[in-house]
């Protein structure tokens, strides 16, 4: 049995119509078969599970529902009968399935996904992954094959676009920080959804005089990172804003509106006594309290544009390194 940390809360929980502000978690792991994973998730939110259709679960739960599924589309939607499929698969019916089902639990992750829930029950959730790793959830660093992800989408407490800078600009000022606390496993490093904001974004987005209205602000990033494939995704959050300006940059059906960030970094490392829900959300919390606070973080962009400048700081200390004794300085680590 592992010790859990504390999950700590950001200042600013509510939203500007006064309501709790609230958060997606998607969890992806291996180790359980998915019968195992359903009845055990179900268990601990006194839930009655349905099957809505292969690999896919819903659960009403007081908090919501939840789905458990494999994260595999092919897989999911296999029908045994479609003439596509060679002969001899067909052939085999429900043994060609057990054989298939056998492999892809071991191979696909299979993932939990959160409704949106109150700041105030994330560690509700933190609770159940500790259930789960008793039970034999394993994370990222299992098998090189693996690359699971815990993923965060944090409602904002407004959606001005100064407070969307805000959060933009400690993001990208924190990313190194966040990736070298959270990004733990080599096969994941190999993937590209979890890639850095453009360098040329980061440098515009860091401007004192940067001040956008809506329609800028997300034209100034899509112009540099027209793509999911980044570790704060911020299309979602556009497809809620305007979807007609989205989609003159980016056509992806994938892409959900919601009035959230979509914090994609984190590797789910389930199994490692070391690690839980909370030491991800209380970094993310640290995000939070330096976008709510002025001055800090205008001194923290200070010290980003001043990283560029040859002197012997910067021969002799990464950002990383700069970030880290900047956070320390602060007391937030």
């Amino acid at each position: 049995m592992s010790h859990s940390s504390e999950c700590n809360m950001p200042d600013n929980l509510h939203t500007a119509e006064g309501k709790e502000r609230r958060v997606g978690i998607e969890i992806e792991l291996s180790g359980l078969g998915y019968d195992d994973l359903v009845q055990l998730v179900a268990g601990f939110l006194e839930a009655e599970p349905e099957l809505t259709s292969r690999y896919v679960s819903r659960l009403a739960t007081d908090l919501g529902d939840f789905t458990i599924e494999l994260d595999s589309d092919p897989i999911k939607d296999l029908d045994l009968t479609d003439d596509r499929l060679p002969e001899s698969i067909r052939e085999l019916g429900g043994q060609a399935m057990e054989v298939i089902d056998a492999a892809a639990e071991r191979i696909v992750p299979l993932e939990i996904v959160s409704p949106p829930v109150p700041f105030s029950a994330v560690p509700r959730i933190q609770a159940m992954m500790e259930k789960l790793r008793d039970a034999g959830a394993l994370g990222s660093r299992e098998a090189i094959y693996y690359a699971f992800g815990l993923q965060l989408n944090p409602e904002l407490p407004n959606l001005e676009p100064a407070t969307l800078v805000r959060y933009f600009q400690a993001f990208a000022a924190l990313y190194d920080w966040l990736k070298s606390r959270h990004q733990l496993d080599i096969s994941r490093k190999f993937t590209t959804y979890i890639e850095p904001w453009s360098s040329k974004y980061v440098d515009l987005l860091m401007d004192d005089d940067y001040t956008p209205d809506q329609a800028q602000l997300m034209r100034d990033y899509l112009k540099y990172n027209p793509t999911r494939n980044r570790a704060l995704d911020l299309l979602p959050l556009f497809a809620h804003l305007d979807a007609d300006l989205l989609a003159e940059h980016v056509d992806d059906p994938r892409i959900k509106s919601r009035p959230t960030l979509h914090y994609r970094l984190p590797d789910c490392d389930i199994d490692n006594d070391d690690w839980d829900l909370a030491s991800v959300w209380n970094d993310w919390v640290i995000l939070e309290r330096i976008a709510a606070d002025a001055d800090q973080l205008a001194e923290l962009r200070s010290l980003y544009r001043e990283r560029s400048k040859l002197n012997l700081h910067n021969l002799t200390h990464s950002w990383l390194e700069t970030t880290t004794d900047w956070l320390q300085s602060k007391g937030y680590v």
